[in-house]
């Protein structure tokens, strides 16, 4: 059956995208009803998040995205061919192996036959990876989807200049030696200064860090603030971590190290008088971002499962959660680099119906103490609400209570891209284990954007 376009109302056509299209991946205003495929979190893993140049330093970033894929199929006890699609994030990219999703899993085994693609959205390009695969699902294109990520930090590419590469490439096609003489002597010996990769926004040239400390600023976060956020980060994961609640690290055998890898070594409980003695680390002297109120460096990679409910029960998989809704949002760079859950927040409760008392565990990506805290301020802020977000007064924060309780990436760490699996496993087995029904996932990035995602736990859910 064929229809015009010319018969259809414009007030049709919304209402088959609402029906038919992307928007079905979220539920409606005021609702929990999913659309009818209902995607769901199975499970996920990761490798223990090191600090970059320890035990991971020998290794390539294919390799410990292999881990991750290889670990999600022995936990989950699902074959390679039930897979339809890959999804992986990576932030800074190892040359040899840019598509590193089709390489990580040409390296595991599976089929040439799976597609895989790479996707790259700073700090959260496993969320990335998770929501464009929740786009496949939704549309119909594929079933069941591992989405993840890799950031290995420990052998980043290093370039020659720019003047040194024109140099060579004209020396490659070089064919006299009258030629190759003439490029010779317009060598300089600054050619040789090498460009190194930077936490720097591109648009602004501005580091993270210099960004994060002109925001506590702005916020009045005081460095005693972010000390203290600190230590809660580092002591809640401590706890979390005797208490065995991170059953999404799977230990990793390295070669050529001597032991099995099998915890996280950034957490470090210090002491407020410890912390008072660091110097500013990035606007010195005065400034308040220090080493130890900032995320590190980190090695790791990530993995999870998604597909629908109906696919669940026939592999006979029970989904740790929901998958109900997410969002993306952008702002200036600049002054707001920071500050994407402050705007993806209020952004995914309103269009899910939800308030603030309603969500049971919040998993928020801590960049750094003086960016957390900057946020909650913003979002307790009259002037900043009505200014930025247009309510008519402020939005309110997250319950503290609720928030971040098994630490996050200021002490677990942050490998960039890996950290939005990381987030998500972390709310959904928060969830098991303290009761609760929703959970709400969000972070900023680099280039002034983030995410916010709403997951709700599965009844059959475990935190296993």
């Amino acid at each position: 059956m064929f229809v015009s376009l010319r018969d259809v109302s414009l007030r049709g056509i919304k209402q088959l995208w609402l029906k038919n299209g992307f928007r079905c991946l979220s539920t409606a205003p005021g609702t929990f009803e999913s659309n009818k495929k209902n995607i769901v979190l199975v499970d996920g893993v990761r490798s223990p998040f090191l600090l970059s140049g320890t035990s991971y330093a020998k290794l390539m970033p294919h390799e410990l995205a292999r881990h991750s894929l290889l670990s999600l199929l022995r936990k989950t006890r699902l074959d390679k061919a039930a897979i339809d699609y890959i999804v992986y994030g990576s932030v800074i990219q190892e040359v040899k192996t840019s598509n590193i999703a089709r390489e990580a899993a040409l390296a595991a085994g599976f089929s040439d036959k799976t597609p895989a693609h790479t996707v790259t959205m700073a700090c959260i390009s496993s969320n990335a990876a998770i929501t464009t695969g929740m786009g496949f699902i939704a549309t119909g294109t594929f079933d069941t989807i591992v989405a993840g990520g890799v950031e290995f930090m420990s052998d980043v590419p290093i370039r020659f200049s720019r003047k040194m590469r024109s140099l060579m490439m004209k020396a490659s096609k070089a064919k006299s030696l009258g030629q190759q003489l003439s490029l010779l002597a317009q060598f300089r010996p600054n050619f040789l200064t090498p460009e190194l990769p930077a936490v720097a926004e591109f648009s602004s040239g501005e580091t993270m860090g210099h960004s994060a400390d002109r925001l506590a600023a702005a916020f009045n976060v005081t460095r005693q603030e972010q000390d203290e956020y600190a230590l809660r980060s580092h002591a809640l994961a401590k706890e979390a971590q005797e208490k065995g609640y991170f059953t999404d690290l799977v230990p990793f055998k390295v070669s050529g190290v001597d032991y099995t890898i099998s915890e996280d070594n950034g957490i470090r409980v210090s002491t407020k008088e410890q912390l008072a003695k660091l110097k500013a680390a990035f606007v010195k002297p005065h400034g308040t971002i220090t080493a130890a109120n900032a995320s590190f460096l980190t090695d790791g990679a990530s993995a999870c499962l998604i597909t629908t409910e109906e696919k669940a029960k026939q592999l006979g998989l029970k989904p740790k959660a929901y998958l109900r809704n997410f969002t993306f949002v952008s702002q200036d760079p600049v002054d707001q680099l920071l500050l994407g859950p402050a705007y993806g927040i209020p952004k995914l409760l309103q269009r899910s119906g939800l308030a603030l008392k309603d969500v049971d565990a919040w998993e928020v990506h801590e960049a750094f103490a003086g960016q957390i805290v900057a946020n909650i301020k913003a979002l307790e802020s009259d002037w900043w609400c009505k200014t930025y977000l247009g309510l008519s007064e402020k939005y309110g924060s997250p319950d503290i209570n609720k928030f971040n309780n098994w630490g996050g990436s200021l002490s677990i760490g942050h490998p960039f891209a890996a950290t939005g699996v990381r987030l998500c496993m972390h709310a959904a087995n928060r969830l098991v284990r303290e009761d609760g029904k929703l959970a709400v996932v969000s972070a900023c990035a680099a280039g002034g954007q983030g995410v916010a995602m709403l997951l709700e736990r599965h009844p059959e859910a475990t935190a296993n």
